[in-house]
């Protein structure tokens, strides 16, 4: 059999549903036989999309060394076990194996997290084959397949429609949309965007009323989402400041040590010492100088911070993205699901004698009509206002169920917002079920825009409900009905002005009206026009969630830009975004609001200026929101991208870290993402900004806590080879000071509580470096310090008739007494450490007694002076080492208290 003809991919819309038929070699009534569905399935596969390739084990496990200090480091381990250094060997060795296992086991945690969010659903479908109807799974599906669709329906793929019955479809996944859409089957321009191709059914995509049939005309990765799909693989997966900070800081790093490890051999070699021993003195000044407890200090800091947020429901999926919100300039916010409930609710309600407002939001039947004076509307007292309640709810083939906490919704969201708001007065599906059973109905229609049901009203006989357009439901109507019931001729001009001011507040209206038992039971469009009165105007929108307000201003106070992109219209974006604070009252609302067609028309020398001034970007497709985001990008913006759907998904990719909700979120979305909000909650990142930026101080706080003594270590050595002396420390002592402090001393600033105003200073700059130069400053006087103390102290101890190993052990607790009382200083890089209080990070604590115990074994236990050539001390040098450590202490805090006096603050 030949195979289907081609068209120009995604332009089926603008082909007739005839063309349509002929194209694919199908049948509008009877589909495709089975034989031509199992060569098609063949020839284009299943209908699903491309398996995200996952990692496999020994590449996860590979990628933990994958960093210059430890490939340093297994140099070094290598090179001291062919010399039988064993002890050293198996060292270094344990620190890099220790990093990996703690790298892995993060990582495989955090997939393991957001795979429970996953919920595998499968989707059947409804085809028609050889003229017989019959469900298969969604995946057996091929081009020219002929499908049904009703209410409740997940569209299986990309559908050309050829005939509807009042067919809605929910895409807000797709394109953003927060109103479902009609549909029909009008042929279109090629150029209309996926958002209005009223013809077209997409993959993915959700009934919600109505029934509908028609061609699949692409699958799996044809479709739509399968595009957003491969945008998703094609987007660049930036690197967060962190890995870009760290990767310069330790190559140069790793420069600077292998560069003194040479100088050192020159040097020794020059000074005619044995070519072995300086070799094994260059090794050990590399060991010494390399911070071995960087890569593990880095990986738990950030798995503590992975942990912190799980607490406030963000799954982290990649552990450099706790620290990325911590760098944010600017959040992408989807308004759909992210900003809003995604859940329309109706906000108030105009009456031809007034207007109420409706408290509450969401699906939840909780809240109360309020007057305008606060007071509580009556529907006793006020006629016109029960009867729109009535004929919102009445006439209305939504339903509204509670499952335990949760409000579960079927059929179109704005029909389910009038049940709402009427069960909020206490006319609830039962009661109106009882009072006014249904007899027949005349269903919405694109082409009618209103729907009207016949009710039996007991002794009165039968009572028409009806609701719609604004425009239509005024065609039909000749009266009014005031609070008191009395009917009056209907204002036309006060009817449209009330429609007018709640559209400019973004509110979607509908009109309600009722038809008295005396004008008889017929149901008829011919019958209505001209004896329905209006009751009133039911106005409503997808709320903002509570927490978006303050978390927003949260932002904005923390000096983080917050713009929203979505699919959604220009005028609906434009009230959530002022509803939420994101619009600058100064500002022209033309600079601040711009849509996908404005922007498609700006210069591209002009485009990046013109995304970096807007606030809210509305009527996008997913691929230019992807190119906003690299737009801001390419203005030096460290972007986060929020989303819930599919059209969400390049950009999320794209952005330095990309947030999808993970309750409301598509699969799709989760993949793309680096973090996934568990409760779907935008005020959750403003949490985890929060968090990322104590996690980067406290990575700040453990290197510039760490260096100086690798520093000193290797400059110790460096020098005392220069000088053809003696080494104060040995090797394997100072592969004792940095294994031991590394994890008893500077890990516990990974447990360090946030410093108070950390949201109310601005981002740091993206070009600024890892460490300010106040900071290398710093830890260049802390190493000369270290350097100077233990050189006086070793030469003390010896003019005093020490043995070697005596003053070598003095000068080896001498760097840890200081490496403790810098420690407690490094807890603020700016403040005093009595200002923080010494309890707040009882770990702190913990960590120093352990380092205490450790530094008695080495100094006592006679195994101990064996293994590490050290001596017992006895009351009146461990005197002289505090008292030089406390002299290094206070020059350090000086150097922090002028430093605050002149403004120069490290950060």
């Amino acid at each position: 059999m030949t195979t289907p003809a081609t068209v120009t991919p995604n332009a089926h819309h603008r082909l007739s549903g005839h063309e349509v038929v002929l194209l694919l070699q199908t049948d509008a009534h009877r589909g495709l036989t089975d034989e031509a569905a199992r060569e098609r399935f063949d020839r284009f596969g299943p209908n699903t999309l491309p398996a995200p390739r996952g990692s496999s084990l020994a590449l996860r496990i590979l990628r933990q060394f994958h960093h210059p200090l430890i490939y340093v480091l297994l140099g070094a381990g290598a090179v001291t076990a062919a010399l039988q250094a064993y002890v050293d060997s198996a060292v270094i060795f344990g620190v890099v194996i220790v990093n990996a296992i703690v790298g892995l086991i993060q990582e495989s945690r955090a997939e393991a997290e957001l795979q429970s969010l996953r919920t595998m659903v499968h989707t059947d479908a409804t085809v028609v084959r050889d003229g017989r109807e019959q469900v298969i799974a969604s995946d057996e599906l091929v081009p020219g397949d002929l499908v049904h669709v009703e209410a409740g329906d997940k569209i299986p793929a990309d559908i050309r429609l050829l005939r509807q019955t009042e067919l809605r479809i929910d895409e807000s996944a797709l394109t953003g949309e927060s109103l479902s859409v009609s549909k029909d089957e009008v042929i279109l321009p090629e150029t209309t965007p996926v958002a209005d191709r009223r013809n077209m059914a997409y993959s993915g995509t959700l009934v919600t009323a109505g029934t509908g049939a028609g061609i699949v005309v692409a699958t799996g990765a044809e479709t739509e989402i399968g595009e957003i799909h491969r945008l998703v693989g094609a987007a660049d997966v930036t690197a967060t400041p962190l890995t870009e900070k760290l990767a310069w800081f330790s190559k140069i790093l790793t420069v600077g040590i292998l560069g003194l490890a040479a100088a050192t051999f020159v040097i020794g070699l020059l000074r005619e010492q044995d070519a072995v021993e300086m070799f094994t003195a260059a090794i050990a000044l590399a060991v010494g100088a390399i911070p071995e407890g960087l890569p593990a200090a880095v990986t738990i800091t950030l798995a503590i911070g992975v942990a912190r947020m799980a607490k406030r429901r963000a799954v982290v999926r990649r552990l450099p993205a706790v620290e990325t919100l911590g760098s944010t300039t600017v959040i992408c916010a989807d308004k759909t699901g992210t900003l809003t409930e995604n859940q329309m609710t109706v906000r108030e309600i105009w009456t031809p004698d007034g207007s109420v407002e409706a408290s509450g939001s969401g699906y939840a039947p909780t809240g109360a009509l309020q007057l305008r004076d606060g007071a509580q509307a009556s529907i006793d007292a006020n006629a016109a206002l029960r009867w729109s309640l009535l004929a919102g709810a009445a006439c209305n083939d939504a339903a509204l169920t509670r499952d335990g906490e949760r409000w579960d919704i079927a059929g179109d969201p704005t029909e389910v917002a009038m049940l709402v708001v009427a069960a909020k007065t206490g006319l609830t599906a039962d009661h109106l079920g009882a009072a006014l059973p249904r007899v027949t109905t005349l269903p919405f229609s694109s082409e009618r825009q209103y729907m009207a049901t016949l009710h039996s009203s007991g002794n009165d006989g039968h009572v028409v409900l009806v609701k719609g357009a604004v425009e239509r439901i005024l065609e039909l109507s000749n009266t009014q009905m005031g609070a008191d019931g009395a009917l009056s001729p209907i204002d036309r001009r006060a009817v449209l002005q009330a429609v007018d001011a709640l559209a400019a507040k973004g509110l979607r209206v509908l009109a309600t009206g009722v038809r008295s038992p005396a004008d008889g039971a017929d149901l008829t469009e011919e019958a209505l026009r001209g004896t329905v009165t209006l009751t009133g105007l039911q106005a409503m929108l997808d709320p903002p969630r509570a927490a978006a307000v303050p978390a927003v201003a949260a932002c904005h106070s923390a000096g983080i830009a917050v713009k929203m992109i979505t699919g959604d219209h220009a005028r609906t974006a434009g009230a959530i975004a002022g509803a939420v604070g994101l619009l600058d009252p100064d500002q022209p609302v033309d600079r601040e609001i711009l849509t996908g067609t404005e922007l498609s028309e700006i210069p591209s020398d002009e485009y990046d200026d013109a995304v970096e001034r807007a606030n809210v970007f509305a009527r996008v497709s997913p691929e230019q929101k992807l190119r906003l985001v690299e737009a801001l990008q390419d203005k030096g913006h460290i972007v986060a991208m929020t989303g819930d759907g599919v059209n969400d998904a390049p950009a999320l990719r794209q952005a330095n870290i990309g947030v999808a909700m993970g309750r409301g979120g598509t699969e799709v979305a989760k993949d793309a993402a680096d973090m996934v909000l568990t409760d779907d909650d935008f005020a959750t990142i403003e949490a985890a900004v929060e968090e990322g930026r104590g996690v980067f101080d406290n990575l700040t706080k453990f290197i510039t806590w760490t260096l100086p003594t690798n520093i000193a270590e290797g400059l110790v050595i460096m020098v005392a080879i220069a000088l053809g002396t003696a080494l104060p420390i040995l090797p394997t002592q100072i592969l004792w000071i940095n294994m031991t402090t590394a994890v008893a001393l500077g890990l516990m600033l990974a447990f360090e509580p946030k410093e108070a105003g950390i949201m109310t200073r601005a981002p740091r700059d993206p070009g600024q470096p890892l460490l300010t130069r106040a900071l290398v400053e710093r830890i260049l006087l802390v190493s000369i310090l270290l350097v100077a103390g233990s050189w006086v102290l070793f030469e003390w101890e010896l003019s005093r008739g020490a043995m070697e190993s005596e003053a070598r052990t003095a000068a080896l607790n001498l760097f840890v007494t200081v490496e403790a009382f810098y420690l407690f200083s490094c807890r603020s890089l700016t403040r005093s450490a009595w200002r923080i209080g010494l309890f707040t990070n009882r770990w702190l604590i913990v960590g120093v007694s352990v380092q205490i115990v450790a530094q008695l074994a080495i100094t006592y236990l006679p195994v101990m002076n064996t293994v590490f050539q050290t001596a017992p001390l006895d009351l009146g040098v461990w005197l002289r080492i505090v008292g030089i450590a406390l002299v290094a202490s206070l020059v350090v805090a000086v150097d922090k208290w002028l430093r605050a006096r002149v403004g120069n603050l490290p950060r």
